[in-house]
C-alpha cells in the first residue's frame, strides 16, 4: 500500500471493531491492487503493422511488465505480405466498432484489468476502451480525436483527404503512397530512414475505419468518469497536430473530474514510435504510470503535466 492508503487504514484501526478491521483491511489491499497492473496491451493504429510496437514492448518488459501488441483481425502477416494483398477486401470491410470490440474481448480474457497505450487510432481505441471500464490507465499517443473533436488545421485536411478516399470505392483497401507517407508520418526524417519505415510498417487500411472517426462510433461521453489517461502529443505531427490533441484533451477537463493529462514533446512527428527519441516518450510515460497509479511516492510536480 501506499502511503495515503496505509493513512487510511490506521483511521480505520482507531474506529472500528475487529471483525470490520478483518474485513475492511483486506477490502482495502483488494482496492489498491485494482488500481494497478502490470500488463500492458498497446493498441496499433491504421496505416501500419503491430510489429511498430517491437522496441517498446521489449523495454517495457524489460521494466517488469507483461506485453501484448496483437494485430488487428486480417492482419496477422507481415507488411510486405500485406502490402501483396493490395487491394485486400477483408481489410476494406473493417470497422471501428469491430476492431473496438476485438479487443475488448481480448481484454476480458487477461487475468488483470491492463495498462491501454494507444498511438493515432489506436489511441482513439484507447479512449473508447476506457470508457467501458477495461483498463486500470490508458496513453494516447498522437490520438485520432473522438465524434466532435475537429480541426480544420490544413496539415490534417491535406493528411486525412487520400485516406478518407471519398470518391473512391469504399470496398477497395487503401494503401498510402511514399509520398503521403513522407508528409503524414515522416515529414523531418532523412529520406533513407522514411524508405526504411516505409518498407517495414505500412500496410493497407480501410476507408471505413477513417471514416468512422466522425460517426457514434467514435462518440466518447466526456462526462462519465475514467481511469487516468495521458495525452502525448508531437509539436510536428502533421496527420493529428498537437492542437487536435489538446482539444481533444480540454473536452476531457471541460466536462468531467477524472485523471486526464497532456504533455507535448518537440520534435515528434506522426512517426513517433519509431522515432530515436522514442525511449524519452517512452520513460516519460513510466514515471507518469508510477504516479498515477500509486506506485511510487514521489509527488506529482505541477509543470509535468498540463492541467
Amino acid at each position: 500500500m501506499n502511503l495515503f492508503a496505509k493513512i487510511l487504514f490506521a483511521l480505520v484501526l482507531l474506529v472500528a471493531p475487529g471483525n470490520f478491521l478483518t474485513v475492511h483491511a483486506s477490502s482495502l489491499d483488494s482496492l489498491m491492487q485494482s488500481r494497478s497492473s502490470k500488463t500492458i496491451v498497446f493498441v496499433t493504429g491504421a496505416f501500419v503493422s503491430n510489429s511498430c510496437w517491437a522496441e517498446w514492448k521489449t523495454y517495457f518488459e524489460s521494466k517488469g511488465y507483461t506485453c501484448l501488441a496483437p494485430a488487428w483481425p486480417h492482419k496477422e502477416a507481415s507488411a510486405l505480405e500485406l502490402r501483396r494483398r493490395q487491394p485486400d477486401a477483408q481489410v476494406a470491410a473493417l470497422r471501428l466498432t469491430e476492431v473496438t470490440s476485438y479487443y475488448a474481448h481480448l481484454i476480458r480474457q487477461l487475468p488483470e484489468k491492463p495498462i491501454l497505450i494507444g498511438h493515432s487510432v489506436g489511441g482513439l481505441l484507447t479512449q473508447l476502451l476506457l470508457q467501458q471500464d477495461l483498463a486500470v490507465a490508458g496513453v494516447a499517443i498522437h490520438s485520432v480525436p473522438p465524434q466532435g473533436v475537429n480541426t480544420f488545421k490544413w496539415s490534417f485536411i491535406r493528411s486525412s483527404w487520400g485516406p478518407l478516399g471519398f470518391f473512391t470505392p469504399v470496398n477497395k483497401s487503401f494503401l498510402m503512397s511514399f509520398q503521403q507517407w513522407q508528409y503524414a508520418f515522416t515529414n523531418g526524417m532523412p529520406l533513407a530512414q522514411q524508405q526504411a519505415a516505409y518498407e517495414q510498417f505500412v500496410v493497407p487500411e480501410s476507408k471505413r475505419i477513417i471514416r468512422d472517426g466522425i460517426t457514434k462510433a467514435a462518440k466518447i461521453d466526456f462526462r462519465r468518469p475514467h481511469a487516468p489517461l495521458l495525452f502525448v502529443a508531437g509539436s510536428t505531427d502533421h496527420i493529428m497536430p498537437a492542437s487536435l490533441n489538446y482539444s481533444n484533451y480540454k473536452r476531457y477537463k471541460k466536462y468531467g473530474n477524472s485523471i486526464t493529462d497532456y504533455k507535448e514533446f518537440e520534435g515528434r512527428n506522426h512517426f513517433v514510435l519509431g522515432q530515436p527519441t522514442w525511449k524519452e516518450d517512452a520513460n516519460f510515460i513510466l514515471a507518469w504510470l508510477d504516479q498515477r497509479l500509486g506506485t511510487t511516492t514521489q509527488p506529482i510536480q505541477a509543470s509535468q503535466y498540463q492541467h
